[in-house]
C-alpha cells in the first residue's frame, strides 16, 4: 500500500539519500557525472532543503510503499494561483507501480481546494519523464535554460496542468 504524508526537518536526510541514489539513474545519460555531483550537491544538501522546508514555505511529500520511502515530492505557491512543483522523484524499484501518479494527484486535490489554477514544473528536455507528465494532462509551454552556475545550464521545458474539474 502507498501512503502519503507531510515531510518535516527530520525526513531531509531521507530525501537526500533517496536524491542520491535517484537522480544517477534518471540523469545518468542526459548530465556528465561531474554536472549530476554538482547539482546534487547544490539542490539536495541539508541546509538548502531545510531552508525551502522551513523558511521558503515549500511543501515536502514523503511516499511510502509498505512503509518504506520511495518517492518524494516539493512544490509551493509561486504567484496567486500558481504552484510550481520543484522536485518529484520515484526510486527505480517502484516505478511503474503508480506512486508518481498518486503524488501528483494528492498534490493537485491539494492545490483545487486552496483554489490554485496552474501547476507548474521545469523537466529537462531528453528526460523520459516529460511523457509522463503528458499523460496526467501536463502540456509544454516554453523552453528554457538556466545557468546554474559552474559552467553549467539546466535545459528544461516548463509544463503546466490547469486545475481544473475534470484534469
Amino acid at each position: 500500500m502507498i501512503t502519503i504524508r507531510l515531510a518535516n526537518v527530520d525526513d531531509l536526510p531521507t530525501i537526500e539519500r533517496l536524491a542520491r541514489e535517484i537522480w544517477p539513474v534518471t540523469y545518468g545519460e542526459i548530465l556528465s557525472p561531474e554536472q549530476l555531483a554538482y547539482m546534487l550537491d547544490l539542490i539536495y544538501n541539508n541546509a538548502v532543503l531545510r531552508d525551502q522546508l522551513l523558511n521558503q514555505h515549500h511543501t515536502f511529500l514523503i511516499a511510502e510503499l509498505e512503509g518504506k520511502p520511495v518517492a518524494f515530492a516539493v512544490f509551493s505557491t509561486i504567484e496567486p494561483g500558481i504552484c510550481k512543483l520543484h522536485k518529484i522523484y520515484v526510486h527505480q524499484n517502484t516505478q511503474g507501480k503508480g506512486v508518481g501518479k498518486q503524488l501528483i494527484d494528492h498534490i493537485t486535490e491539494h492545490l483545487r481546494s486552496q483554489s490554485m489554477h496552474t501547476l507548474r514544473l521545469n523537466v529537462n528536455r531528453q528526460n523520459k519523464a516529460r511523457f509522463f507528465y503528458e499523460k496526467l494532462g501536463f502540456k509544454v509551454v516554453k523552453e528554457e535554460d538556466i545557468d546554474i552556475g559552474n559552467g553549467y545550464f539546466m535545459i528544461d521545458f516548463v509544463m503546466e496542468k490547469k486545475l481544473v474539474s475534470g484534469n
